[in-house]
């Protein structure tokens, strides 16, 4: 039986690559990837060489079936994404589905867990983690008022990813949305310039603008406050 294993990847630093999931990319048949030029850095910073296969949101359903058909022959393959765990927000979870839509019990799929930049920042916010929802990204155009009004009212903590190049507006909206409820923002976790924000949306607008607003974001909310009974 063939195995397609999901395999978590640094977030940032390469560093956090775990034995296991290097030596199930150094022994897969083909390594499936968002981004063959990222993997590829990877795959050479740890010494590993094997056949890369692209698959990303934009993928046509021929490059579907290829890799469908590979496990129906045997083969085992590794997924991955650009950066932490596949399926999270993440084309990964639709090529899982399909995979197991066509093969079913002719196919293992198994989890080889890792980095998630969600929960990397959601484990520094100091915010109740014992219930959480993950909303991936906000709308970019139509509903994003809608959507930040809809968070705001969550009587458990959010977490949610940004980009670099939305990132003022989201705070700004999120901002309006949430008065002073307690933020943290994290800025490119695990690399280099690695920036833990703390505090209400437009104190950490203030800092993102003095410090930099390159790179990529996650922003956890602290929960709403419960309403008081009559």
């Amino acid at each position: 039986m063939s195995t397609l294993s999901v395999v978590a990847t640094p977030i940032g630093n390469l560093q956090d690559a775990s034995p296991r999931a290097l030596e199930v990319l150094r022994t897969a048949d083909a390594i499936i990837c968002e981004d063959t030029r990222v993997t590829a850095k990877l795959l050479a910073a740890h010494g590993i060489s094997r056949p890369l296969l692209s698959h990303h949101h934009h993928s046509t359903k021929d490059k579907t079936q290829d890799i469908i058909d590979r496990l129906a022959r045997g083969e085992n393959l590794a997924l991955v994404t650009d950066a932490g765990t596949p399926a999270i927000s993440d084309p990964g979870g639709e090529l899982v589905r399909d995979v197991v839509a066509a093969i079913g019990d002719g196919v293992t799929v198994t989890p080889i867990p890792g980095p998630c930049a969600a929960i990397a920042a959601l484990s520094v916010s100091g915010f109740p983690a014992d219930r959480f929802v993950f909303l991936g990204f906000p709308p970019h155009k139509n509903g994003r008022r809608t959507w930040f009004k809809e968070i705001a009212g969550r009587p458990e903590t959010v977490v949610f990813y940004e980009s670099t190049h939305r990132i003022d507006k989201t705070l700004s909206q999120l901002g309006e949305a949430v008065g002073s409820r307690a933020l943290v923002v994290c800025r490119e976790l695990t690399k280099l310039h690695e920036t833990i924000y703390r505090g209400t949306a437009a104190e950490i607008v203030a800092a993102v603008k003095a410090t930099s607003d390159k790179g990529e974001f996650v922003i956890v909310l602290s929960p709403a406050v419960p309403r008081s009974r009559a």
